[in-house]
């Protein structure tokens, strides 16, 4: 039967100060004033039409991702957050996470988004080598990417993220590393290391850059793994490592399949109705202006069907390096494990599945070939 899972919130806020060549999420180069005010009266509207998804849970986790949050006055985030807590119930160890730019202007304002109640930042800096910054067409430097970090600490931020790109244009492994090292050095709890990967809709794919080559890639991610590893920071997801207890709470939500509300322009959601067996999708208009016109701001809305629901689970579970407890897979998607059971067990057979029946995990193998394991669950 299914159950009520776990329930996040994902805030998002489209506006950058211009977008990056390699983006493909839904950010708007800023043109004139944000309109800021119009903005957080439209997400507390969209919240207000989400409400009954709550369904009597508390809101475990909130992120508010863009575009660039840090665009944003700390009065403005205080506004949203107390808008937020007016409405629906908030955990007492709520993780409340804001995405942040680098760069000084935003720096000056760390401060008062922690009064505000952000309680972690994931700061952007993708690299730390200003010619390759500049190649992704980054506002920020070097030396303000170190010292953001060094400001996050200082100010009592005790958890935040460092987002690290590699495989750059032009990069050598050596200087991948070195980047790696260099965050290593900032101690941040939590590292999102990741390629660069070139996506439709972005200038890069239509002006493609010089990347460097499968044997480069090859060398970054295993020796970037063991200097990981080596200072303490456990991979516990495909891009993410962290520092012992210190995964991030919003994600972990994603990836064993709980439930999250989606406000904000082009934000999508994820809810689960027990009563009717449902498990719906939702996502709302992608265009900041018609998202803050409209009365009703949903672009789509699509239920999850009872064939769909192995793969969707799957997809999720298994990017973790320790997968989830078996028991999962019936409490969220309402189907009997053993409906699966024969493709589990082919899985194990081709050892991509760990053997272990309290838990869906992949195997080394499985991990270096994801794909090959996900597709087993596609409904055919």
């Amino acid at each position: 039967m299914l159950s009520l899972p776990p329930l996040s919130l994902y805030i998002h806020i489209p506006w950058c100060v211009r977008k990056c060549p390699y983006c493909d999420f839904n950010s708007h180069a800023v043109t004139g004033e944000i309109p800021q005010q119009r903005y957080i009266d439209a997400l507390l509207r969209d919240l207000e039409q989400e409400l009954p998804g709550v369904q009597g849970r508390e809101i475990e986790t909130i992120f508010i991702g863009g575009g660039t949050p840090s665009l944003f006055d700390a009065a403005g985030i205080q506004q949203i957050l107390t808008g937020i807590t007016d409405r629906t119930p908030l955990s007492a160890n709520a993780e409340i996470t804001m995405e942040a730019n680098p760069g000084t202007f935003e720096q000056e304002r760390f401060a008062g988004f922690r009064a505000a109640g952000v309680n972690r930042l994931s700061i952007g800096v993708q690299s730390f080598d200003s010619a390759r910054l500049q190649q992704l067409g980054r506002i920020h430097n070097g030396q303000d990417a170190i010292h953001a970090a060094s400001k996050a600490r200082e100010i009592g931020f005790d958890n935040f993220n460092l987002d690290l790109m590699h495989g750059l244009p032009e990069q050598t492994p050596q200087a991948a590393l070195a980047d790696l090292q260099q965050a290593i050095d900032l101690q941040p709890t939590h590292l999102s290391w990741y390629q660069l990967t070139i996506e439709p809709n972005t200038e890069f794919f239509s002006k493609p850059p010089n990347l460097p080559e499968d044997e480069a890639l090859w060398a970054i991610q295993e020796q970037g793994q063991a200097l990981l590893q080596q200072h303490g920071y456990h991979q516990y997801e495909i891009s993410a490592y962290s520092q012992p207890g210190r995964q991030s709470r919003h994600n972990l939500n994603y990836w064993q399949f709980g439930d999250y509300l989606g406000i904000g322009a082009g934000a999508h959601g994820k809810v689960s109705w027990p009563a009717q067996n449902r498990i719906s999708r939702r996502w709302k208009q992608r265009q900041p202006k018609a998202y803050m016109n409209a009365l009703n701001p949903i672009s789509g809305e699509q239920d999850i069907s009872l064939q769909e629901r192995p793969f969707e689970f799957m997809m999720n579970a298994l990017r973790l390096t320790e997968g989830v407890e078996a028991k999962l897979f019936s409490q969220y998607t309402g189907l009997a494990l053993t409906s699966i059971e024969p493709l589990l067990q082919q899985a194990r057979d081709q050892g991509l599945l760990l053997k272990d029946v309290n838990r869906l995990a992949p195997s080394p193998q499985g991990r270096l070939f994801l794909n090959d394991l996900l597709t087993l669950f596609l409904d055919e």
